[in-house]
């Protein structure tokens, strides 16, 4: 039965390479067939990405190879013992509790057999040692305890807080009440409970719309390593080509396959309409041949065997049908008025929300023609980084300074609640034209995909994707010379995500937007700015640069001492300690810095080497953190190592109370550790943020 939202079919392992088929599967909507015939062959490890524009069906397929929903004709089957889990894009309601309890919920027969050892626990401290009651409790206990340990109960709930943790909930929030989360938060609870499950077959309908960069990457690492097959519906063609190595594509009815990423499946597909074209030029060109000649000798007896040899031959031939391009519309909208060189600037900027502090004496400069990515994790500040640049948030202290002749336009999803549900698609955007771009409003909608019928739609019955087109068809048909725009492809399918894109990309004024859309980024961006815990860190370039330089300084963190691996279940390994300084290279840098010193003044050394201090200063109180937290790491795992081999012997199970210590603590040191590196690895961070002197 479905649960809460998302649903797990399972039936123990698998162990076959066929996993599902699907044989002539149809299905209708409307009065319409969103597929028809589709067959289809699933197997093991396979990663696939399902596309298709919106309405083509891909949610239904989805569904229906999680056995949420039936075909109207064809065939399912499915191998015995697979088990598939389906995360849906929206899940309304979770069961009540903390997001912890609601991730372990999947395991209640783990959960069973830890209550089972409790009660056991508890019965053996009441009755009389030796008793025959006794050694049966303690042989029952024995079994459960092993059959426990066999499932991972003892590793389960570490594992839960990893899983959480990559998804962006920390600390204390694993024990909060789902109730107090957003949707989108609550669609992370239910992710984290799917993949802690981990079935055989995992079917992911959009999940990226939620989450931020950080969980995104966090979320890649995690299906990389996955040992089952998964099957994604997703809009972010940066995270299909990272994920996938075949596109199931779902348009117009047809069903088709292509090896391969995204990028792949976009010019095999173009390649694919490249032949089909020519051939559907060599065969009318075939035909009109026939067809003149049967027409110029129909009456001549002479030429009647010819004629009927080419008539039969007209007979056999099988058209070449060419399937409708989607709709491509070039449009380029009215440029903004050209502003000063500094189209904005933060001074000092203080913002709280009660008694959080998000800004303390912020400052950003913004020139004229620049296009500004904010990035970071949820919460860390960038919508409202962005209001107090639209003007529409104001702060406590600071200055927000307009430049020269520039106006700022914001875009935000709420903005969509401002929407006239009573006005038609055209008279909506009609009530912002003014009498120059008023004959060109139906050319201006063709170019977001509203075309013949559907400017006259309502406003009241588009879906968010049609109303975010709207929004944004309005926002750049009198643009202003900034624009702020805060995720403004959620909900766009690729080909509205690509209309917009294009229509930016040739927009000639400022802009600074937030997007998780990494593609997006790539496309747009000429700045990077990272927005963590109140501070702002320039990166220029793209995401991609931007992304290479947190690599290099990973890089020359880790060349300092290595951080350990954020890992989804905790194993006995020694703790990170520092490369030998005694390696060639070394050795080699070193005489290469002597050799460069020798050069040097004596100002210049004197300079660098106040500089040192002063940064030696500065990392001191991290360095011994770390000392202590690497320190303290080796003594659990230690424990952790003597617990285990502890379990492990017959004697144990003699004493219930020794039973019962050793279990829970076990338990204990185990979350224990997990939790230490995560500290490590903030504290880690931290110290790969300070800069070497140069």
């Amino acid at each position: 039965q479905p649960m809460s939202g998302f649903k797990v079919n399972y039936a123990g392992a698998c162990d076959v390479s066929r996993m599902i088929f699907l044989e002539k599967l149809a299905r209708q909507f409307g009065g319409r067939y969103l597929f028809r015939d589709l067959t289809w062959q699933i197997t093991r490890g396979e990663r696939i990405g399902l596309v298709g524009p919106n309405g083509a069906g891909k949610t239904t397929l989805a569904r229906i190879l999680a056995g949420l929903d039936v075909p109207d004709e064809g065939a399912l089957r499915q191998a015995s013992g697979v088990s598939i889990g389906y995360l849906p894009q929206e899940v309304e309601t979770l069961e009540a509790g903390s997001v912890l309890a609601y991730v372990l919920g999947g395991f209640a027969d783990v959960l069973r057999m830890e209550e089972e050892l409790e009660a056991l626990g508890h019965r053996l401290r009441e009755v009389a040692p030796g008793s025959p009651e006794a050694e049966a409790l303690t042989r029952r206990y024995g079994d459960v305890q092993h059959r426990y340990e066999a499932a991972g109960g003892y590793r389960l709930e570490a594992q839960a807080k990893a899983i959480l943790g990559g998804l962006g909930f920390h600390g204390e929030e694993v024990h909060a009440p789902i109730e107090r989360f957003s949707g989108g938060w609550r669609m992370r609870v239910a992710l984290g409970r799917l993949l802690l499950l981990k079935p055989d077959v995992l079917i992911l309908d959009e999940p990226t719309n939620h989450l931020d960069l950080p969980s995104l990457e966090w979320l890649e690492g995690f299906l990389g390593a996955y040992d089952g097959t998964v099957v994604i519906i997703a809009h972010d063609r940066y995270f299909l080509n990272r994920m996938v190595d075949q596109i199931a594509e779902l348009e117009l009815g047809t069903f088709t396959l292509y090896p391969g990423s995204y990028d792949d499946y976009l010019a095999q597909k173009a390649a694919r309409q490249e032949q089909l074209e020519a051939a559907k030029r060599q065969q009318d060109k075939r035909v009109a041949e026939l067809e003149r000649f049967i027409e110029r000798f129909r009456y001549k007896a002479t030429k009647a065997r010819q004629v009927q040899s080419r008539i039969k031959q007209l007979e056999k031939l099988d058209p070449i049908e060419l399937r409708r391009k989607p709709k491509r519309i070039h449009f380029h909208f009215p440029q903004p008025p050209r502003s000063g060189q500094i189209a904005c600037e933060l001074r000092g900027i203080h913002k709280a929300y009660g008694p959080t502090v998000v800004y303390r004496g912020a400052d950003l400069r913004i020139l004229r023609g620049e296009r500004i990515a904010l990035v970071g994790p949820n919460g860390a500040g960038k919508s409202t980084l962005l209001k107090i640049l639209a003007d529409v948030l104001a702060v406590e202290r600071g200055e927000r300074i307009l430049g020269h002749n520039a106006s700022v336009h914001y875009y935000a999803q709420h903005q969509l609640d401002g929407l006239d549900p009573t006005r038609t698609v055209l008279e909506e955007l009609d009530a912002v034209a003014d009498a120059g771009t008023r004959p060109r409003l139906r050319t201006m909608l063709g170019a977001f995909l509203f075309s013949g019928a559907d400017v006259a739609k309502k406003v009241a019955v588009l879906s968010g994707g049609e109303k975010s087109r709207l929004a944004l068809a309005k926002m750049l048909l009198r643009p202003a010379n900034i624009l702020c725009l805060d995720e403004p492809t959620n909900h766009l399918d690729l080909q509205a995500r690509e209309v917009l894109e294009a229509a930016l990309d040739q927009f000639t004024g400022t802009m600074v937007f937030i997007s998780h859309d990494r593609y997006l980024i790539n496309r747009l961006a000429t700045k990077v700015v990272e927005v963590r815990e109140g501070h702002l860190r320039e990166f220029p370039g793209n995401y991609d640069d931007y992304h290479e330089k947190l690599a290099a300084e990973q890089e020359a963190g880790q060349a300092r001492g290595p951080r350990p691996e954020a890992r989804v279940k905790p194993a006995p390994r020694p703790a990170p300690s520092a490369p030998s300084p005694q390696s060639s290279g070394l050795r080699h840098q070193r005489a290469e810095g002597k050799a460069a010193n020798s050069r040097k003044t004596r100002e210049q050394r004197q300079r660098e080497a106040a500089a040192r201090q002063q940064l030696a200063r500065a990392q001191a109180p991290i360095r011994e953190k770390l000392k202590a937290i690497e320190a303290e790491i080796a003594a659990r795992e230690a424990r952790l190592e003597a617990l285990s081999r502890a379990l492990a012997d017959p004697d144990l199970y003699r004493d219930p109370n020794r039973i019962r210590e050793a279990t829970t603590e076990r338990k204990e040191v185990e979350a224990q550790i997990a939790w230490l590196y995560r500290d490590w690895e903030r504290l880690s961070l931290d110290l790969e943020a300070f800069q070497s002197p140069s």
